[in-house]
């Protein structure tokens, strides 16, 4: 866009009350961004209600101009690119959401927004097995060309970006921020690997803060891209299940991970199945699911161990090592040297309160 189309789509998308339904309502009354500014009061009044209305009157032109020259200063660093609902590398996905966004900030390949996309989100304070589930699916799905679309956040989120950057499909990160911002900073060094190497996108404008309003509208964006959503861990009350609802709501195929009956963190997982959502049990469920083809080693891969009949009784649940020792008939001692090795192997990880978890 030149310095005029980015004015006039500021102009239009950053008046406070005017969200993107009545923006894409304006569109539909006047044709146009540029006619909707002109309109008469009295035609803006079929769109508005009087108090946004009286937003939509009343911009503050010194906080516009601001706001413009730090957009334009922004568009010019490599790799930074303001796409409008006008342009045609808008993503075509996004238009079935009610409220889809008029303006996006992009970071990083064009090219992604108009590929094939899975979704996969999740807790923020993921398991262990999750962390593990979420990475070696999401690897599974870019290396079938899919690309693989989650939210930044912490978990679940991180590690499907992972996963999608291993391999050829990537990954596309919606973030509740503006993008010259990382949120978590943990995941700062994450978000510049996908900016050289994958994608990330949103709605809000520069400078925008991390609020609590601000995720639901990415949720909703994460559901949207995707030809289906994937919820590997979530509770009862995550942030997941809304996103997966976003998902069914228009369309997309919902897909969840099951887990321990004793887990919190599966129970939503196990909600969203009894509500309808395809279990899933490997990557060629999911695949199966959206109808795609696999290429021959996309699969999730599978460990060999030759503690294999130790792993096999200690199951997948949580468990302490003198249920362990009850278990095996094995010494303490033994078992602390057996289980030091396993978690060396990558087969179990090591849980607060002397627990272990079976991860292979």
């Amino acid at each position: 866009m030149d310095k005029d189309e980015v004015r006039l789509w500021l102009r239009f998308t950053t008046v406070y009350k005017v969200g993107p339904r009545k923006q894409l309502a304006l569109l539909a009354r006047f044709g146009t961004p540029e006619a909707a500014l002109v309109a008469k009061e009295a035609e803006l009044a079929e769109v508005l209600a009087p108090t946004v209305l009286r937003a939509w009157l009343e911009i503050d032109h010194s906080q516009l101009e601001a706001t413009l020259e730090q957009t334009l200063a922004w568009q010019l660093e490599e790799g930074n690119t303001l796409i409008s609902l006008a342009d045609a590398a808008y993503p075509q996905r996004l238009l079935d959401l009610p409220d889809a966004p008029t303006l996006i900030y992009v970071k990083g390949r064009l090219d992604l927004l108009s590929t094939p996309a899975l979704s996969i989100v999740g807790s923020r304070s993921a398991s262990p097995q999750g962390i593990e589930n979420a990475e070696q699916f999401a690897q599974c799905f870019s290396a079938a060309g899919l690309t693989v679309v989650s939210g930044l956040a912490a978990g679940i989120d991180a590690a499907a970006h992972r996963g999608g950057l291993a391999a050829a499909g990537s990954t596309i990160a919606v973030v509740g921020t503006g993008l010259d911002r990382v949120y978590p900073a943990s995941n700062r060094e994450l978000a510049h690997c996908i900016a050289e190497q994958g994608t990330i996108i949103s709605e809000l404008a520069l400078g925008s803060p991390p609020k609590a309003e601000h995720f639901p509208r990415r949720n909703r964006m994460i559901a949207a891209l995707g030809l289906g959503c994937l919820v590997v861990e979530a509770s009862v009350g995550s942030g997941s299940l809304i996103t997966a609802k976003q998902a069914a709501d228009i369309g997309r195929e919902v897909l969840a991970i099951p887990g321990s009956i004793h887990s919190p963190l599966a129970r939503g997982c196990h909600l969203l199945i009894k509500q309808g959502a395809k279990l899933v049990e490997s990557s060629e469920d999911v695949l199966s699911e959206l109808a795609w083809d696999s290429p021959q080693g996309a699969s999730v891969p599978k460990r060999a161990s030759k503690s294999s009949p130790f792993l096999q009784n200690m199951g997948f649940d949580p468990v302490d090592i003198e249920t362990l020792s009850q278990r095996s008939g094995l010494t303490t001692d033994r078992l602390s040297a057996m289980l030091l090795t396993l978690e060396l192997e990558g087969c179990i990880v090591a849980l607060p309160g002397s627990r272990y978890q079976r991860v292979a």
